[in-house]
């Protein structure tokens, strides 16, 4: 498990490039950011920087832009050599191929649209990562069931909005133990909702709030 630094630092300054997609089935935003000008992602760092891949253009896409990933990487970056990393809500897939490229040892992925997996599968053989990735399709909360025990350092969680579907998947990372000790989880979610009370051993070490959005980097102790 990697262990924790309190070295990390949150900082924002990344170029004031073109948004790339990440997700999904939002009931806000629908359609209107889900993708940049020319459908694609991009990869802003490591081993792949500056890769464009295709994403799905379908209703519900949400948008993580490049400012705000590059915001999150600086956070994980004491923890990404090696990591174990897990993708919640996959959607065009955005942060697990991001963790990759920076040199992550595997991702598992979970996304319910089935159009939304075969693309991502299709751009994990474009970048040669399919030896170091997984894609599970289909529903988050049965994904997580039976990927019960297996540990991950790092994981992502940025639920479609509005579906009440973040107290049921901290509670499902707690229940079949896929974190540990030094395990780090990234929670996004909407800025009206209160973030819910969260296991006794889990800190929350970053957080950030805009008008939109509520996001925060919890660690495991």
């Amino acid at each position: 498990m990697i262990p924790l630094s309190a070295t990390m630092k949150r900082v924002s300054r990344p170029s004031r490039g073109p948004s790339s997609a990440k997700k999904r089935h939002s009931s806000k935003n629908a359609n209107t950011h889900g993708t940049n000008n020319n459908g694609q992602i991009r990869v802003i760092g490591g081993q792949w920087r500056g890769r464009k891949l295709p994403v799905l253009n379908a209703d519900g896409l949400r948008p993580t832009t490049d400012r705000n990933k590059e915001t999150l990487f600086n956070w994980l970056m004491p923890y990404i050599n090696d990591a174990r990393c897990l993708d919640v809500f996959a959607g065009s897939g955005g942060l697990g191929i991001e963790a990759l490229s920076r040199y992550a040892s595997h991702c598992d992925f979970i996304e319910l649209d089935k159009a939304a997996c075969e693309q991502l599968k299709n751009n994990l053989s474009l970048v040669g990562a399919t030896q170091t990735a997984r894609v599970h399709s289909g529903d988050a909360l049965t994904r997580l069931k039976e990927l019960s025990g297996n540990v991950f350092d790092i994981v992502f969680v940025d639920p479609p909005f509005a579906r009440e579907l973040v107290a049921p998947t901290i509670a499902a990372l707690e229940k079949f133990h896929l974190v540990d000790k030094g395990s780090v989880i990234y929670l996004e979610h909407e800025s009206e909702l209160a973030t819910p009370a969260l296991p006794e051993s889990w800190q929350i070490i970053k957080e950030k709030r805009t008008s939109a959005l509520c996001y925060m980097l919890i660690a495991v102790e």
